[in-house]
């Protein structure tokens, strides 16, 4: 098996190495550059942005022809990873949830049409996107099929008629895909729909607050209270919504564990310098065995998520869905993180726990990585179904052909 990547993906992650280092953790630094919600604020990212653009370091993940620059999965693995050692990275390249899922499946599923009018100006930078799926209870979470939400079918288009919340992104973007009910039928009950944030018929209840710092828009409740639609929004076609999520959400969850990544590394690498310096009764921190066994196994923890994520990109780009590969992934990365973050204020002691470093930032941020894209249960779900329909097979090697 050759792990080595190729050296036009090399020079990417080296290339973003430096700009993440010179330009972008200098603004952490500056508490100018943070926003109210815990993010950089609009005009010090436009500035990285446009810096990135013109080091050919935008959008990566999308084709060229759609203004990217082709990487496949196990590319993007790579630089996302390398991207997100700065809490502020992935929103300065383009590549940070919600956009980076929404751009990916309107680059798959979207009509020429569709593209130019919804996709493009997500790439250019010139609006923000988000993904209206989740509902609160009876409706749909983590199982789609118990959605709410509905859209009945006019002369003219569609009529929609529902309630969502915890929609990442929500009060600052323009454009939506929004998931709603289209029949009763358990595989084509779901359609996908495109609409703006100017259409009447639909309004934002609340932003809601939560414990850690926030995306760009904030987690909203949102009320569709008869958006009318014409049918050149349905988005791959009637009855397909369901197809649509699954284009959408495997592949989102394998880069939330991709940059997760790069941010246990960071906060490894914050511990780690802390540990050099800081001395206790005579003994500097990093040379007690209790410290260094702490590393030493966050250091393997993250290997093996980076492992794990590494064979999800790797099937993902032979065409497969890559299922069991994917929960496997988001289970682990998505402790990690917490554990990485938690060692790392341990490490610090009270410096940790303050925001004089970023620690606390990812402490908070960390927890909602085991309920985003699916609880960690349910994907110890998938794993088990596929365990009892493949047996022995779960762990099987695919072979080559001679």
């Amino acid at each position: 098996m050759d792990f080595t990547i190729p050296a036009e993906i090399e020079d990417y992650r080296a290339r973003i190495a430096t700009f993440v280092e010179e330009r972008i953790l200098p603004q952490e630094e500056d508490p100018a550059a943070w926003d109210a919600h815990g993010n950089i604020t609009t005009e010090r990212l436009n500035e990285l942005r446009a810096a990135a653009k013109a080091e050919g370091l935008w959008c990566l993940q999308l084709k060229p022809e759609t203004g990217g620059q082709g990487l496949g999965k196990v590319g993007m693995a790579v630089c996302y990873e390398e991207m997100n050692r700065s809490v502020f990275g992935p929103v300065v390249f383009n590549s940070a949830a919600p956009d980076d899922g929404n751009m990916m499946v309107l680059e798959q599923a979207g009509t020429p049409e569709q593209k130019a009018r919804w996709l493009e100006p997500i790439v250019s930078g010139a609006v923000r996107s988000s993904f209206a799926m989740t509902e609160p209870h009876p409706g749909g979470g983590s199982d789609p099929g118990m959605m709410m939400t509905k859209a009945e079918k006019t002369a003219d288009g569609y009529v929609i008629r529902g309630h969502k919340w915890y929609i990442t992104g929500a009060e600052d973007a323009d454009h939506f895909i929004l998931m709603a009910r289209t029949s009763d039928d358990p595989r084509r009950g779901l359609t996908a729909f495109l609409h703006d944030k100017s259409d009447p018929g639909w309004r934002i209840d609340r932003r809601i607050p939560i414990m850690g710092p926030e995306e760009h828009g904030g987690h909203c409740e949102i009320i569709y209270d008869e958006l009318v639609l014409p049918e050149d929004r349905v988005l791959l076609g009637e009855g397909l919504g369901l197809k649509v999520t699954q284009m959408r959400l495997g592949p989102a969850r394998l880069t939330h564990c991709m940059r997760w990544l790069g941010l246990a590394k960071r906060c490894t690498e914050i511990a780690r310098a802390y540990a050099e310096t800081r001395e206790g009764f005579g003994v500097r921190l990093a040379d007690r065995e209790s410290i260094q066994i702490k590393l030493g196994d966050l250091a393997m923890g993250i290997e093996m998520g980076r492992l794990l994520v590494m064979k999800a990109a790797w099937e993902l780009d032979q065409g497969r869905f890559a299922k069991k590969e994917v929960s496997m992934a988001k289970i682990h990365v998505a402790n990690l993180l917490h554990k990485a973050a938690d060692v790392g204020i341990q490490i610090n002691g009270a410096r940790g726990y303050s925001k004089d470093t970023v620690l606390e930032w990812i402490y908070r941020y960390a927890r909602q990585a085991r309920l985003v894209d699916g609880a960690d249960e349910v994907h110890q779900m998938v794993l088990n179904r596929h365990l009892a329909t493949e047996d022995r097979d779960f762990w099987k090697w695919d072979a080559a052909t001679n």
